[in-house]
């Protein structure tokens, strides 16, 4: 092998490292996302059974509001309060 090939195929092996960081990472910000939305339709849908009376719902929203260790947390919910709705969905 010349030097030439050496550092075609040198070349190559990074241009493959680099394609297979880059899909790595998509696939990883994909999950993260993924992962997100099921966290934003579980808490809607728990929010909205507890707006709706469902006591075990409501205790769950109390118990995490009131537990949350870190201060950016726990100021999302100062002065927050779980409105309850009808079934027809109206305060």
């Amino acid at each position: 092998m010349t030097q030439t090939e050496i550092e075609r195929a040198e070349k190559k092996v990074a241009q493959a490292k680099a394609r297979l960081q880059a899909l790595k990472a998509r696939a990883s910000t994909k999950e993260r996302k993924l992962d997100t939305r099921r966290k934003i339709i579980l808490g809607g849908a728990l929010l909205e059974r507890a707006e709706r009376g469902d006591e075990a719902a409501r205790r769950i929203i109390a118990d995490v509001t009131t537990t949350l260790s870190r201060k950016a947390d726990q100021s999302a919910f100062d002065g927050w309060v779980l409105r309850k709705t009808t079934d027809e969905g109206k305060p």
